[in-house]
This record gives structure tokens, C-alpha cells and sequence, in this order.
């Protein structure tokens, strides 16, 4: 968990520049001249030859000291990977501009060590922020990003995201420029193949793009040579990495419904019918690229004639499952209900169905990928607040195990445990001894001493539950199978106890109720099959 304040002071600090600029036009009236409202209102804190920025530091440093917050309250939202913003301090030099890729990969490298709120932001971060404030600038971050973030870093993507998420929106100038300068198209994707690291951040981007923009801008983004080059990404002869990103991105561009015809008149389908037979893969990238193509094909791009998924799968060994309808708004699970991933902006979380209040009783996860993730337990008054960056382990309702940072979470405090990273396929055990008021966290069979913070508020009604990062998954054992480390000490598994209908083992694809049916008549591809599909569900049930 990290603060995400620092986008309040972007804010805070464009309006305290508005007030300036106005007590500067002011003041030129009262003194008939007009230079001194075009010093104000010019003034950039990247110029080396102002004052200005002093000016603005001081008066926002002079603002946040006045304001007090109230004791008992949260005075700035939070996220797991976001830091505070703040002034420059009295001793550092002036911001000039810098290295963009020297910044780009220093706050990469510092990312990790973002975990708590009295944490000053990196100074990387805050630079990037201010460049692309200008037309110019907002380029020179985006091509760097396409540039050095490196293939092998797990957090490489989510960085990519942060860094877009928190600039300022684009110009439609910028936007027509980037598209000029990358100038994709098909046989653009089939260059330096050997080398996905450009082609997986080029898509991350485009992706990102897509998510924050809106109407209009997306559909003027989504070039035919943009759509030309992510399809051609897709195709087998590409790195995994890359054709799960280009998956991504266009997931995200058929967020807007005349993209998403545009995507499924190029037969797009077609290819994702072959993809999701990786879904059960046992390399953990195609894995993902499996799972993507499943959710597209349940979600977004039906294919006519093919059974959707939630139809097919066999659900009669599973007793407890993710909740379905105990989730946040982003999150993608898998039809069978024990599979997990987040690729939106926000930090997604969920519950499991099946809840205890005393006893001793184990899951395990197996990790998909090795990003952040906080994993443990929960109770209902644990808050969802995907937006603000809350999640598993910050609040005194759950606990939770982050094996990318390696950090135990309670309360939206963090301390450090011994085991290593994690990496892909890595197994997670979750115990949880309600009689002697106790939690372990394992890592592949090795546990870690006992956590008993979280009973001084709590005492029962205890759910398996996590949060997830951009671009994260993992999977999770109830006790439908074998486990892979089961502790020494006696337990219960959920799936032992637990019991749900077959109409609540059912997870509807996220377009498959009547209201989302009966508003699609700007994608004619979608409506019929899904009112049809409506309509056979609400008979059965």
C-alpha cells in the first residue's frame, strides 16, 4: 500500500497557480501595466532563469501547513503504488530537464520501496509529472516508457500505467503526434522481433490510452494502422508478453462501443478461439494470454456458435469459489470461480463465498505472476476502495501477505518478513487459527512466525480474500484438489464445509444481464446473441 496524495498536490498546486496568476492580473490593472501578469501567469518551475517556483513551492508549502486535517480521518486517499506529492524541498536544486530515461528507470527501480505514507515521493516521479505538463514533454515520457522499460521486470507494465495514469491528459496535438511519430501498422509489429521489450511497452501504452481517454479521443486514438498493428501481435510467431499486451490494449479500446465494432469485424475471434486453450498452460505468461483471451471471448467479442464459458466448465468438485458479487468493479474472474486478474488502473479486490468463525483452516495460491499483490484474510467490514488504493491488509478488518515487496499488511501498515520474492508459480498457504487467535503465511511450505494484529479488532467472520495490482493473477485451492504444502498442524478446508447452488456457482460474463443487453443497439454483434443468452438464464434461475 502506497499514498496516492501526491495527485491531490497536482491539484492543490494548479489551483494555488490559478490564484497567482489572478492576484497577478490584479495587481497589473491597479498598477496600469501588463508585464507583470504576463510574468506571473507564464511562470513554469521548469524555467531555470524564474523565481518562480520558489514562489509556488512556498506558497503551496505555506497552504498544506494551514490545513490541519481532523484527527481520526484520512487526510489523503491512498494506493498501493502511488506516492505522496510534495514541494521541493529548501535544499534541492531546481528541476531542469533531466535524462527522461534516467528518470523513467529510477522511479522503476525505487517503485518497490513505496510502501508507507510518512514515505517522501521519488524525486524521478515528480520530474516525469512536471514534464509532460507541456505537449513536448508528455512525448518525450511516452517514448521513453516505449524505450527502456525492460522486458523482464514484473513491475515494468504497472510503471507504464502509473506514470500515464498521473500526467495530465493529453492534447489532442500530443496525441496526433504520437501516433505520427510511432507511425504503427502491421508490418511495424513484424520489426525487431527479437527484441518484445518495444513492442510489449508499445501496447501497454496504447492500452493505457485507451482506458483513460473517452469517447471521441478513443475512437480518433484508434488508427487503422493502430488496429493493424495489435492484431498482428496477436498472431502465434510473437513473444507471449507482447500478444498479451496487445490483447489488453484492445479490450481497453473496445471499452468505447464503436471501437468495439471495429475490433469485431476484423474477425478477431478467430484468433482468440486458439488463444484461450492456453488457459490452463503451464507456462504462467501464455497462462495469461489464455486467460485474456477466454474473458475477451465471454466478454467482448463473442464468437457466434461458441458456448460461452461459464456454460461448459465443470463445476461439480467446487463448493466455495471468489465471490462473483463480493468484488470491485474491475476485476476479471474465471469461470470457474477460483481464478483472479486485474488489468485495470485501479487496486481490485475480492472475497471468497464462504466465510468462518471458528476452527483452524487453510487455501493456498498459486502465483501467476509476481507483481503486487496483497493476499490473506478478511471480514465483511473490510472496505473495497479501489479507487483510493485500499485493499486486503489496510484496514484492522484484514491481514495480508505481499510476497512482490515482501511486506505483511494490517491496518494500511506494512512490516518486512524473511521469505523472498515470490515468482511465477510459487505456491501462497493462508492459515488461520481462530482458536488460538493466530495467522501464518507460508511460501512454498516455509512459514513465517504468527500475525495476531488484526484480533484485537476482530474475532470472526473470516473470508479468503485479495487485492491485485495492474496486471496481476493468481489462482487459489479451496480444497477442491490436493494441496501442494499442507501444514502439519490439523485444519479444515473450505470446500469441506461449505455449499452453494448451482445458479451460485454460475459466473455471469460481465455484459450478461438485461439491462446491458437492452442498451447495446450500437453494438448489433453483441445484442442478439446476448438477449438471447438473458433471456435463457432468467428462465432457469
Amino acid at each position: 500500500m502506497i499514498v496516492f496524495g501526491w495527485a491531490v498536490f497536482l491539484v492543490s498546486r494548479s489551483l494555488g497557480q490559478g490564484l497567482l496568476w489572478t492576484l497577478g492580473e490584479h495587481i497589473a490593472r491597479f498598477l496600469g501595466t501588463s508585464g507583470a501578469t504576463a510574468t506571473m501567469g507564464n511562470s513554469c518551475i521548469c524555467r531555470d532563469d524564474s523565481g518562480a517556483e520558489d514562489s509556488v513551492d512556498a506558497q503551496q508549502q505555506q497552504a498544506e501547513n494551514s490545513a490541519v486535517p481532523t484527527a481520526g480521518t484520512r487526510s489523503q486517499p491512498r494506493n498501493p503504488v502511488r506516492p505522496p506529492r510534495r514541494g521541493r524541498g529548501p535544499h534541492e536544486p531546481r528541476r531542469k530537464k533531466q535524462n527522461v530515461d534516467g528518470l523513467v528507470l529510477d522511479t522503476l527501480a525505487v517503485i518497490r520501496t513505496l510502501v508507507d505514507n510518512d514515505q517522501e515521493p521519488p524525486y524521478s516521479m515528480i520530474t516525469l509529472h512536471e514534464m509532460a505538463e507541456t505537449d513536448e514533454g508528455w512525448l518525450d515520457v511516452v517514448q521513453s516508457l516505449i524505450r527502456v522499460i525492460p522486458l523482464e521486470d514484473p513491475l515494468g507494465p504497472a510503471v507504464i500505467t502509473l506514470l500515464l495514469d498521473e500526467c495530465p491528459l493529453p492534447t489532442k496535438e500530443a496525441l496526433q503526434k504520437l501516433t505520427e511519430i510511432l507511425n504503427l501498422n502491421g508490418e511495424v509489429a513484424c520489426q525487431d522481433s527479437g527484441h518484445p521489450a518495444k513492442h510489449r511497452n508499445t501496447s501497454a501504452v496504447l492500452g493505457c490510452l485507451a482506458e483513460k481517454l473517452a469517447g471521441p479521443a478513443s475512437i480518433g486514438l484508434f488508427s487503422p494502422g493502430i488496429l493493424e498493428y495489435l492484431l498482428q501481435c496477436l498472431k502465434l510467431q510473437s513473444h507471449p508478453t507482447v500478444m498479451l499486451f496487445a490483447l489488453i490494449a484492445l479490450e481497453k479500446f473496445a471499452q468505447t462501443s464503436e471501437n468495439k465494432l471495429t475490433i469485431s469485424e476484423s474477425s478477431i475471434s478467430d484468433r482468440l478461439v486458439t488463444l484461450e486453450s492456453w488457459a490452463d498452460d503451464p507456462d504462467y505468461l501464455k497462462r495469461q494470454v489464455g486467460f485474456c483471451a477466454q474473458w475477451s471471448l465471454d466478454n467482448l467479442f463473442l464468437k457466434e456458435g461458441r458456448q460461452l464459458t461459464y456454460e461448459k466448465v465443470d463445476l461439480n468438485s467446487i463448493r466455495t469459489m471468489l465471490n462473483s458479487n463480493d468484488v470491485s468493479e474491475y476485476l476479471k474472474i474465471s469461470p470457474h470461480g477460483l481464478e483472479a486478474r486485474c488489468d485495470a488502473s485501479s487496486f481490485e479486490s475480492v472475497r471468497c463465498t464462504f466465510c468462518v468463525d471458528a476452527g483452524v483452516w487453510y487455501y493456498e495460491v498459486t502465483v501467476v505472476t509476481s507483481g503486487v499483490m496483497q493476499i490473506g484474510w478478511a471480514t465483511r467490514a473490510s472496505k473495497f476502495l479501489n479507487h483510493e488504493g485500499y485493499g486486503i491488509g489496510d484496514d484492522e478488518y484484514s491481514c495480508a501477505y505481499d510476497g512482490c515487496r515482501q511486506l505483511i499488511w494490517y491496518n494500511a501498515r506494512s512490516k518486512p518478513h524473511l521469505h523472498p520474492c515470490w515468482k511465477e508459480g510459487d505456491t501462497v498457504g493462508f492459515l488461520l487459527d481462530l482458536d488460538e487467535k493466530q495467522m501464518i503465511f507460508f511460501l512454498n511450505g516455509n512459514q513465517l512466525p504468527p500475525e495476531n494484529q488484526v484480533f484485537s479488532s476482530t474475532v470472526s467472520g473470516f473470508f479468503a480474500a485479495a487485492s491485485f495490482m495492474s496486471y496481476q493473477q493468481c489462482e487459489f485451492n479451496f480444497g477442491a484438489k490436493p494441496f501442494k504444502y499442507p501444514p502439519s498442524t490439523k485444519f479444515s478446508t473450505f470446500n469441506d464445509y461449505a455449499f452453494l447452488t448451482a445458479e451460485e456457482k454460475i459466473i455471469l460474463p460481465s455484459d450478461l444481464c438485461m439491462d446491458c443487453a437492452l442498451q447495446l443497439e450500437t453494438c448489433p454483434l453483441c445484442r442478439k446473441e446476448i438477449v438471447s443468452r438473458v433471456r435463457q438464464i432468467s428462465h432457469i434461475s
